[in-house]
């Protein structure tokens, strides 16, 4: 992120005071529409924040709750389909809740910040997985320095995998 960039992103781990907030988020038709049933979604995001693979956090703008992000590492999850990549590498998931800060430039700037911190904290490499036909978030995580590696099939459907590399090599 640009030191000159006016918006300021935070990340707080998520707490159970929080859960009405997320319920509300997960039920906008533009979370909803690639997020899990938001009543799934919630209980997902609830049993993770006592998880030691997935870490969830609200996402900040100069102080204001505006969404959701989680790191997790697959290869502490038994079975995960994506124990394939090196050791190191931590996935994202992310959702914006305000529906009004939808297509203003936030979700490069957000993801950049947050990926910009797990690389502080030893990542090597970050990946993501939207599905193909979210053109708008494949956009976002382009702008955000993502790189398309794979197309895969998991259990939440088709999955385009993207990757950002801590070294700044390609995917």
């Amino acid at each position: 992120m640009k030191p000159s960039d006016a918006h300021r992103y935070g990340f707080r781990p998520v707490t159970r005071a929080d859960l009405p907030l997320l319920a509300g988020w997960l039920a906008e038709p533009h979370v909803a529409q690639w997020w899990d049933d938001p009543l799934e979604g919630l209980k997902s995001i609830e049993g993770h924040i006592d998880s030691i693979s997935v870490e969830p956090f609200i996402v900040e703008l100069n102080g204001k709750p505006i969404g959701y992000i989680q790191s997790y590492d697959p290869h502490l999850e038994d079975g995960h389909p994506y124990q394939d990549q090196p050791t190191g590498t931590l996935g994202i998931d992310q959702f914006i809740g305000l529906p009004e800060l939808i297509g203003k430039g936030h979700g490069p700037r957000l993801i950049e910040a947050f990926v910009e911190l797990l690389f502080d904290e030893g990542a090597i490499r970050v990946i993501i997985d939207p599905d193909p036909a979210n053109v708008a978030a494949i956009r976002a995580y382009e702008k955000a320095g993502f790189e398309r590696f794979d197309t895969r099939h998991s259990e939440y459907g088709p999955a385009l995998m993207m990757a950002r590399n801590a070294d700044g090599e390609l995917a």
